[in-house]
């Protein structure tokens, strides 16, 4: 595996600080829903810095698409969401990861939990379990600050309903007009609860469910730690998280 130069074929502006980029990368043969690849930049001096971002496209999809949330302080993803443009070229390597990675022949339910941006990989096995007509149930709780900072959010419950699922919003901050779901920060709590009905709504004897969680790492410790609290057996979650450790 080495580094390639790819193409930016598409522009896609998410929320105000957020957008998913379509790349055209040479010799792409898909990648396995749940990976990232690696974006490097390189400035006039020579200077490099490089990050990962987590594929949002579905495993078999010609191109590859990443979802990127500006950091202010950051040295890459201001470029990407602020200056680059559709005909611009980045470096890049992928797919990457091997752990936080759904199957198709995966007949288990599937359970995910998404914190921000931390939604772009959740939306890759979504894409990818509707594309490959896998028949089990799926669920998705998505906590973000308020409706105009939600992700995919044109397609988000057609692609869970599609994928034979539900989604679960959780706003953290601010809530649509008449929302009737639950506000704030989600707890151990509102987790374990969310958690529970989706056990009860399988009903007795379904096999255990693949858990993915996605997002700050404070938040994936917060999500992982309360499961494992209410019984989960920690084998059957995977997580992947952002942020300092």
């Amino acid at each position: 595996m080495k580094w390639e130069v790819a193409d930016v074929v598409a522009i896609h502006e998410e929320t105000p600080t957020a957008r998913t980029l379509m790349l055209r990368i040479p010799g792409w043969a898909g990648a396995l829903a749940g990976q990232h690849i690696d974006i490097r930049l390189t400035a006039p001096d020579g200077y490099q810095a490089a990050r990962s971002y987590s594929l949002s496209s579905a495993a078999s999809d010609e191109l590859a698409a990443v979802s990127v949330e500006l950091m202010p302080d950051g040295e890459v993803s201001p470029y990407l969401v602020r200056g680059i443009s559709v005909g611009d070229q980045l470096e890049v390597i992928g797919p990457l990861g091997g752990w936080f990675v759904w199957r198709p022949e995966q007949q288990e339910p599937i359970r995910m939990i998404g914190g921000g941006s931390g939604v772009a990989p959740l939306v890759s096995i979504l894409r990818t379990h509707i594309a490959s007509g896998n028949t089990a149930p799926v669920s998705l709780l998505y906590s973000v600050r308020s409706p105009e900072f939600v992700y995919f959010r044109d397609e988000l419950e057609s692609l869970t309903a599609s994928a034979g699922g539900e989604v679960t919003i959780q706003y953290t901050r601010h809530a649509p007009p008449a929302w009737q779901g639950t506000l704030g920060r989600l707890d151990a709590a509102r987790i374990t609860e969310w958690a529970d009905a989706g056990t009860a709504a399988s009903g007795a004897g379904a096999a255990a469910p693949s858990t993915y969680i996605c997002g700050p790492t404070r938040f994936v410790e917060l999500a992982s730690d309360a499961l494992v609290a209410s019984g989960v057996d920690p084998m059957t979650i995977r997580t992947e998280r952002f942020g300092g450790a």
